[in-house]
């Protein structure tokens, strides 16, 4: 611990120096007795942060979720379900496969429940519990745990990276870097294969990855992906939490004083400082916090939690867990850092207390929103129709008239199957007097297959008024009775 806090305070002391020298706009020549007026910067270029390695209960919760999400990404494109991939998004053919479900674009009512649900569960975790979503499972967290590993593993932790970085090009210190960015670019290519592997046949495009003959859209989307989760993973990491991720920004709309944050105990903590480990804090007037740091040195933002919370802060409680480790050691109760409420800590709660108000009225409205569209929807998944259909009127003959003084209207239905079974469809048609289907009306189509049918319907001459009239054609499967699909149309009767 006190080679680490040795080196925050070279570190720190480095900083403060290029610091002042960056303030100095004296020019060559001139006369440094003047006074000159203050430069005040708008812009300060970023330190680089050094996040250290920490072990406890919340860090092996979010390695957790790091396997869990990419075992979900990076496994689920090579899944079959039948002669197919699981999970495809073929927008060639707009039709969505996820495991027995075609989705097509009529159905993208889902994709806006989808949406809702996602927010209003956003909502009501960031209401209860702060930024879990950030500090656990964002794609941004994921990725920027994986990169930090891997470069723990080739440069070591905290201290020795920091010793790297300012040690002079060396054989070891080119090999070591190399070997960094080697092992990211690899993540980062994978990644980007597997998410092109979502709308592309992965295996198909396994074949053209390793021929170099993918086209000019996969060719963009796997190296702008795999880019971009190079960049990011891999040196804009806090960057992006900070100046670019909208939700650090508005978060504080949606948290409240009984939102459960990771808090600093001052009222414990204060006055903070060294001392000896078997020394009684209250006889040297000093609180629980020992000052040693490592709180700060934990941080992936590089934030100071006890200065209070910050928007910075991603809810990963890797504060709490190092801040647990030192208490221990020092032999003081832990929870000196913890997640708390702003209540709680001022009216000395007990966890049951913190509990029961985590409960309040606009949680209890995100969960009945949450609840209400979820039922909707598997309402809607249950009892949708086995067929969708098109009906487009034939252009090129509005209406005619045939053998034996009847009327006919052409028609080309679109008959889209939702199911992975073959299915065959009849057709007939309603909404005037004597009109029938003339033309052939049972169609075999294939599964999850899309096709186009001819249909003419005819009606006997004189038995309406010239003009339009609204007509109804329904398309029955054979193979599910009773479940029919209506689609409204016209019938033309010429003057």
């Amino acid at each position: 611990m006190s080679d680490a806090n040795e080196m925050e305070a070279r570190a720190s002391s480095g900083t403060k120096d290029a610091g002042k020298g960056s303030l100095d706009t004296s020019k060559p020549g001139q006369d440094s007795g003047k006074a000159e007026p203050d430069v005040v910067w708008l812009y300060q270029a970023s330190k680089k942060i050094y996040p250290r390695s920490v072990d406890g209960t919340f860090a092996r919760w979010r390695w957790f979720f790091v396997f869990l999400t990419q075992a979900v990404f990076y496994l689920t494109p090579w899944l079959q379900w039948g002669n197919r991939q699981a999970v495809l998004f073929d927008l060639g053919a707009r039709r969505f496969y996820i495991f027995g479900l075609v989705i097509y674009p009529q159905d993208f009512i889902f994709l806006t429940g989808l949406l809702i649900l996602s927010a209003m569960s956003l909502f009501m975790f960031t209401a209860i519990a702060g930024r879990q979503w950030c500090g656990y499972a964002c794609p941004q967290t994921v990725y920027t745990e994986i990169f930090m590993w891997i470069e723990r593993k080739i440069e070591g932790d905290r201290s020795a990276r920091m010793r790297l970085d300012q040690s002079p090009m060396s054989l070891e210190k080119f090999l070591r870097k190399a070997a960094k960015q080697l092992a990211w670019i690899a993540v980062g290519l994978w990644t980007g294969f597997t998410f092109v592997g979502y709308f592309t046949p992965i295996r198909e495009l396994g074949h053209l990855f390793l021929t170099w003959n993918m086209g000019p859209w996969e060719t963009f989307w796997v190296f702008f992906y795999g880019f971009a989760t190079y960049g990011n993973g891999g040196y804009m990491r806090e960057q992006v939490c900070k100046y670019m991720c909208p939700y650090a920004r508005f978060q504080s709309a949606m948290f409240d004083k009984d939102t459960l944050i990771v808090s600093y105990d001052a009222e414990r903590g204060e006055p903070r400082g060294p001392r000896p480990r078997k020394a009684d804090p209250k006889a040297l007037g000093l609180g629980d916090c020992i000052d040693c740091t490592l709180c700060v040195q934990v941080c992936p933002t590089g934030i100071d939690i006890r200065n209070g919370l910050q928007y910075e802060c991603i809810s990963c409680a890797a504060c709490i867990d190092v801040c647990d480790g030192v208490m221990e050691k020092m032999g003081y109760p832990k929870g000196l850092i913890r997640y708390t409420t702003e209540n709680a800590m001022r009216e000395h709660w007990t966890k049951e207390q913190v509990v029961r108000h985590m409960f309040r009225p606009r949680v209890l409205v995100y969960l009945t929103i949450i609840t209400v569209v979820l039922a909707a929807m598997i309402t809607a998944l249950v009892l949708r129709p086995p067929l969708k259909a098109d009906v487009v009127r034939d252009r090129a003959t509005l209406a005619r008239i045939v053998e034996g003084g009847q009327l006919e209207n052409v028609y080309r239905i679109q008959i889209m199957n939702a199911r992975e079974e073959p299915q065959r469809v009849k057709i007939d048609v309603r909404g005037l007097k004597d009109i029938r289907v003339a033309s052939e009306n049972v169609f075999s189509v294939g599964p999850a297959e899309a096709r186009w049918v001819v249909v003419t319907a005819r009606v006997p001459y004189g038995v309406a008024e010239p003009g339009t009239h609204p007509i109804e054609f329904t398309l029955e499967a054979l193979e599910h009775p009773g479940k029919v699909v209506v689609e409204k149309s016209v019938f033309i009767i010429p003057r």
